[in-house]
């Protein structure tokens, strides 16, 4: 049947177009840390202002090559894909990532940036010397986004490719919160930075009111990129004045940079006093010997709760002579005696899920 012969064999349609929908037309799965990965729907960008809020601190230049190490099936890598095609980059992409493969990749396309999720930054900062010894000297942007960057990463990879690290934060439902920059993560390893180009961060408390700088609260976030509800249960995001809950506990400090203190379902009372698991899992990743770790709160019969700390090692000396009491000594040094984990577990990896980030269901009980 040719072209001609559907045509006569057509008739004239009276139906009436359909309208545009009015939910976003990209659906980007969250990363499923709690549970089943949602399909949350993203609107369409109208304008140039969701890139030009992420150009605002973060310094690429169009008609460059860069090498996208996260997977494009989660919302960093996708944004990473997004901007990429909106700066006409040339992107180098892999289908499973290799830290010495990746190096490689920088120096054989003379990237300019390299986008990795905190995980995939860590392998490669840690790979010996010699799978480094390429030419790195475009590199000027390392974004990297999907989970806490612990301290000893931040500031290795400063020592191994120079001041050209940035830490987003942000998550599937609100996109981007903020951007740290090299300078802030120099002085401050932990911090999110700060808000981009029209976006708006605001610290509240429970009845939605702001909080003073260095007071914990909840972090609600407004930009042009908010999602518009999940696929199949609607938006089950808290709104409070326009802005977005992002699920999340921080503060600002005095300068305005943002730190965060945990998720607000991660926050556990343990004899009555407030204890946040992220504060004991920064202290514990400036510890030598610790490579990564992640405190949980788990039940407690005569407390409520309490803290357990699962430790990955270092594979050096300093590793191997970790001990629980020196976690613990550590901890009581630095923070209240109730942020002391009563539980220490030695693991072999963490368990994360295809984005990077660690699923706290999977821990072995302790």
């Amino acid at each position: 049947m040719g072209f001609e012969d559907l045509l006569a064999d057509g008739r004239r349609s009276t139906a009436p177009l359909a309208r545009r929908p009015r939910r976003g037309r990209i659906v980007v799965l969250t990363s499923g840390t709690t549970g089943t990965p949602k399909g949350a729907n993203r609107p369409e960008p109208r304008s140039w202002m969701p890139a030009s809020a992420l150009l605002s601190r973060l310094p690429l230049r169009s008609a460059e090559t860069t090498v996208v190490a996260s997977p494009i099936f989660h919302t960093w890598g996708l944004a990473a894909a997004q901007v990429g095609l909106a700066l006409r980059s040339t992107m180098v992409l892999a289908r499973r990532f290799d830290p010495a493969a990746t190096v490689a990749q920088i120096a054989e396309h003379r990237a300019t940036a390299l986008w990795v999720v905190p995980t995939m930054l860590q392998r490669i900062t840690d790979l010996p010397a010699g799978d480094r010894d390429v030419d790195l000297s475009t590199l000027r942007v390392i974004a990297a986004s999907g989970s806490a960057i612990p301290t000893g990463v931040v500031h290795k990879t400063f020592e191994v490719f120079g001041s050209v690290l940035y830490n987003f934060y942000g998550s599937t439902e609100v996109s981007w919160a903020s951007i740290a920059q090299p300078h802030e993560l120099r002085e401050h390893p932990t911090t999110a930075g700060r808000p981009p180009l029209g976006t708006v961060v605001r610290i509240l408390d429970d009845r939605g009111h702001e909080v003073p700088h260095g007071t914990v609260g909840r972090v609600f976030v407004g930009n042009g990129m908010l999602f518009e509800g999940y696929t199949r249960s609607g938006s089950e995001k808290e709104i409070s004045g326009g802005l977005m809950s992002t699920g999340d506990l921080g503060h600002f400090d005095p300068s305005g940079l943002l730190f965060l203190d945990g998720r607000s379902d991660d926050m556990i009372v343990s004899g009555g006093e407030n204890v946040y698991p992220r504060e004991v899992e920064n202290l514990l990743s400036e510890l030598p010997g610790v490579l990564e770790n992640a405190v949980v709160g788990i039940d407690d019969p005569e407390f409520g709760a309490r803290l357990a700390a699962y430790v990955v090692r270092t594979d050096d000396p300093e590793g191997a002579g970790l001990t629980e009491d020196g976690i613990k000594s550590h901890v009581k040094a630095h923070l209240a005696r109730h942020c002391v984990p009563r539980e220490v577990a030695f693991l072999d990896e963490l368990p994360r899920n295809p984005a990077g980030k660690v699923v706290p269901r999977l821990l072995p009980k302790p």
